[in-house]
């Protein structure tokens, strides 16, 4: 059984025990977390899309760590002009575990 959930303006395909990271949520280690954004919802023999939401899905994972990304660099240079800029990013991160997958 597998779901295709939104989350971060993102969308994410999950089973159950899955290990997914996602852009930051709150909530501590050991946190459970309800998704209510379930896009589609397979459970082997049938698939339920839904229009834009599947009614009565819910995924339920729990916060395993809070964590960031790798670093980027941002390197802006102007050719002639003796103008660069250098800049980095590190993007803040939580790694879930899925729970369950439901459909009522």
């Amino acid at each position: 059984m597998f779901a295709v959930i939104q989350t971060g303006g993102k969308q994410y395909k999950v089973a159950q025990n899955d290990l997914v990271t996602v852009e930051r949520l709150s909530g501590a280690a050991g946190t459970t977390i309800e998704f209510g954004d379930v896009l589609a919802v397979s459970d082997g023999a049938m698939l339920h899309v839904g229009s834009p939401l599947v009614p009565g899905a819910k995924v339920i994972a729990e916060v395993v760590e809070q964590t960031r990304g790798p670093k980027v660099i941002i390197f802006k240079k102007r050719r002639r002009q003796n103008s660069r800029r250098k800049n980095g990013h590190r993007q803040d991160l939580t790694v879930l575990k899925i729970t369950s997958v439901t459909v009522s």
